[in-house]
């Protein structure tokens, strides 16, 4: 193989992994299958079903004529010699393999959709998912069309879990849309239970973190196969107003279910390295949450910057939580930038003294 064919080898195959995994820049462009072919799939909120059908369809035969796109590619750029190395019959069997089925591939994606075409699409993947959910021997085209409806209501919520597959969650229905078919589960019938939770540092210093949870949707009906949904643990709460199931936490599974709840873990674990503050005096219970009982005192306990806001000295008695004082804290700062929170100052929220995280301090008896 010559060079110039090497490197449009690797070319064509990055291009190959844009297709099927189009990355931001892609998408952003509107270089997808469904942006680019949007004439010919309609609208997706007039006729959701309908509409992954088609792209499912579109989707199959697109990529099975990658393979050949590649070859034809060769003679486009005057490689054709390569093709007569391809196919000449002293080479390898793998060459001859590949350019076989290269052309086999898109006649086999047609003839799948054929067979999917049959009886109004009644063995389409997506059908018949959706038959599995027919009350009387009713047709799946029913069970379709309350899809389309509840798809159409402005009370639905719809998540981009990642480049090619999402979550919505309308009324009734929980549904995750894939490339070629969609899962669904009806929501009184269903279980939902977050099994595991990851954690990856997007910086050296262990400053920004993204945290992702598996939730796995199990049916009661007979036949529905379970299926997971794995998104950002920042969507978690948006999933778990829609849906009228409650979702489950596995005991050995911990993750931040907001951005608030991540920096309220965070705070307590820079407030754990703090001075204790200790004291005789009775403590009533938090007067933010009257849940349980205040144990964090401000005390002036960190080094004046004279470069900084200089903290001052707070003198009221222990009357909040840590966890209410943390939620204060992160309330007083700037929404867009997180990243600046625990270095940033914050006033008492009694007497307007101002404080730092330093000088939080927990509260224990002598």
């Amino acid at each position: 193989m010559s060079p110039e064919t090497l490197i449009y080898t690797l070319l064509y195959l990055l291009f190959s992994a844009c297709v099927i995994y189009p990355p931001i820049e892609f998408i952003s462009s509107g270089v997808t299958i469904p942006t680019l072919f949007s004439s010919l799939l309609g609208s997706e909120s007039e006729q959701f079903v309908v509409y992954h059908i088609k792209r499912s369809i579109l989707t199959l035969f697109i990529y099975s004529l990658l393979p050949l796109g590649y070859i034809l590619g060769l003679w486009f750029f005057n490689y054709s010699e390569e093709i007569i190395v391809l196919w000449s019959l002293d080479k390898s069997f793998f060459w001859q393999l590949f350019t076989t089925t290269c052309f086999i591939l898109p006649l086999l994606a047609l003839y799948q959709i054929k067979n999917w075409s049959s009886d109004n699409w009644k063995y389409h993947p997506i059908a018949v998912n959706i038959s599995k959910f027919c009350n009387n021997n009713s047709s799946w085209l029913s069970v379709a069309s309350d899809i389309n409806i509840e798809f159409r209501r402005i009370d639905k919520i719809t998540i981009q879990t990642n480049a090619i597959c999402k979550v919505i969650a309308t009324e009734n229905w929980i549904i995750k849309v894939t490339p070629l078919t969609i899962f669904l589960a009806y929501q009184s019938d269903a279980t939902l239970e977050v099994n595991q939770s990851d954690t990856y540092n997007m910086s050296a210093d262990n400053s920004g973190q993204v945290q992702y949870v598996n939730i796995e949707i199990k049916s009661s009906r007979e036949n529905v196969i379970p299926f997971i949904i794995r998104l950002n643990a920042l969507d978690f709460r948006d999933l778990q107003d829609r849906v009228a199931r409650t979702i489950t936490v596995l005991p050995n599974v911990v993750f931040h279910k907001s951005l608030m709840d991540k920096f309220v873990d965070t705070f307590k674990e820079v407030i754990a390295e703090n001075p204790r503050y200790i004291t005789q005096q009775e403590l009533d219970n938090c007067i933010g949450c009257m849940q349980i009982q205040a144990n964090v005192k401000l005390q002036k306990v960190c080094i004046d910057n004279p470069d900084n806001e200089v903290c001052a000295t707070c003198y009221c008695r222990p009357m909040w939580c840590i966890d209410c004082m943390a939620r204060w804290f992160a309330s007083r700062q700037e929404g867009e930038q997180p990243d600046t929170w625990l270095s940033s100052k914050c006033t008492c929220p009694m007497c307007r003294a101002k404080f730092c995280v330093l000088d939080v301090c927990i509260v224990q008896d002598q």
